[in-house]
């Protein structure tokens, strides 16, 4: 009994040693919260895309649990790049997005309802991050977007019945896969579908998914393996095998649904998981981040993490228990709390969203945090409106700015540090916008993009009703 004991002590003191490691190994940088500003190059604010060089030194790549993050247009992207889009493009896209949240019902319910966008091509949203994973047996290997804002899971699949888009990989064969088989139209599966058909003669569940801008997927549900890492491999996954697939795609196989419904993998995987996922957003398109499904109880030990401590605020059901709504509290700027009453924040309610690139306030919140940012940098020019960003400035014949920190405060005491990565967009030093704009009234639900999420690990912890922020830098 003792040399048991001693055995698993050591163990775990093996543990803690090698989590202390690599987290060691994966922190980088930070700032001192105390200082008011950060000193930022002005080129590091343009977008590398393909031209840069994809930097490995990033951790989250050498855990076998995780799997590697990149951005869709980075130079880490295993997808080629595709048409060249204006920033202003990206914004319009990014905008759609926003719409499709805040006002659901103006989504067609199926794609027949669909009139496409007049431009193709472009990628579906604008701060797109894939992973890579495995359908079916023998495991295929695809890459696909994951999307907190979304629900079921689905991929391209043979035979394109009526239209498959170009992706890099081939696209899914299911004939050759051993371990795959179609949904009937009378299964509880198909049943919790929201927008459904059913083909009579096979009687076989069709689905049907139609995004704010109008692109769709539609094909047959099914079930097949699911492979994340070497280790966590599940049985009759259940996702969409789509046939017909229009619109705004281009490149990757699919989506990874990431949101708080029973279709999502979350769901899916919950028995395994507990129903908890993180991922850190690398700080920019040439860098990499990781994704992790499950608790630091059944990865690391649990008071351990790899980036500091994590901490909570609580998930809501409102404004939208499909997705991860928090209460935002208030915003800081060089350190100093804005003026903005708390009801501001609570009255439409805050999510969370892998998928929207740029931040959405309530407009009253978002006038005092552009009057505070405007007279932290009042002696740069101010540069003309970009779409709907309007707190912009002339950097030209700068190296180096210093620029406002800002702060995002939320329930429970969680104070979230914009990293500098995330606070503007730029094609030019003459026109450099603030990454974070208002919604046109009080009364649209706040977002909390991708870019001001940047660098952080975020727990979304759905068994325990949670969503926590590491408090130091968890990628590069």
């Amino acid at each position: 009994m003792a040399s048991t004991l001693f055995s698993s002590s050591v163990s775990l003191l093996f543990s803690y040693v090698v989590v202390l490691a690599f987290c060691t190994l994966q922190i980088h940088g930070g700032t001192d919260p105390s200082n008011s500003y950060y000193t930022i190059r002005v080129d590091s604010l343009f977008a590398a895309g393909k031209t840069g060089n994809c930097s490995i030194d990033l951790q989250g790549d050498d855990r076998d649990f995780s799997l590697k993050v990149t951005h869709r247009h980075g130079a880490c992207s295993p997808l080629p790049e595709t048409d060249h889009a204006h920033l202003r493009d990206f914004l319009l896209q990014d905008q759609l997005r926003v719409d499709s949240l805040q006002h659901p019902s103006t989504i067609p319910t199926t794609s027949t309802d669909v009139t496409l966008p007049a431009r193709q091509g472009l990628a579906l949203g604008t701060g797109n991050y894939i992973v890579t994973v495995g359908y079916g047996t023998p495991r295929r290997d695809l890459t696909v977007v994951f999307d907190t804002g979304s629900d079921l899971s689905w991929i391209q699949c043979q035979p394109c019945a009526g239209f498959c888009y170009p992706q890099q990989d081939p696209i899914f064969d299911p004939s050759k896969s051993t371990t795959h088989a179609n949904v009937t139209c009378d299964s509880p599966y198909c049943a919790q579908l929201r927008r459904k058909t059913c083909a009579r003669a096979s009687d076989t569940c069709v689905y049907n998914v139609v995004y704010g801008d109008r692109s769709f997927s539609s094909g047959l549900l099914v079930l097949d393996t699911l492979t994340l890492t070497p280790s966590d491999v599940f049985p009759h996954f259940l996702f969409g095998c789509g046939q017909n697939n229009r619109g705004l795609f281009r490149g990757y196989a699919g989506l990874l649904g990431l949101s708080r419904t029973n279709l999502s993998i979350v769901s899916q995987t919950s028995r395994a998981f507990g129903g908890v996922f993180s991922y850190c957003l690398p700080s920019s398109s040439y860098h990499l981040g990781y994704l992790t499904f499950g608790s630091s109880n059944n990865r690391y030990p649990s008071d351990i993490t790899c980036n500091g401590n994590v901490s909570y605020t609580p998930l809501l059901s409102s404004p939208r228990p499909d997705l991860y709504s928090v209460n935002m509290t208030g915003v800081s700027v060089m350190g100093q709390p804005l003026d903005i009453p708390p009801t501001v924040f609570s009255h439409a309610g805050t999510v969370v969203d892998s998928g929207t690139v740029v931040t959405r306030l309530p407009r009253t919140a978002y006038e005092a945090l552009r009057e505070a940012y405007r007279a932290g940098l009042a002696e740069y020019p101010r540069a003309p409106p970009l779409a709907f960003l309007d707190t912009c400035f002339d950097f030209s014949g700068h190296e180096a700015v210093a620029v406002p920190r800002v702060t995002m405060h939320f329930d429970g005491g969680v104070d979230v540090v914009v990293d500098p990565s995330g606070l503007f967009v730029a094609e030019r030093a003459s026109q450099v916008c603030l990454a974070i704009a208002g919604n046109a009234n009080d009364e649209d639900i706040g977002i909390v993009g991708n870019m001001q999420q940047r660098r952080h690990e975020v727990v979304f912890d759905v068994g325990n009703g949670r969503l926590g922020f590491g408090d130091n830098w968890g990628c590069n």
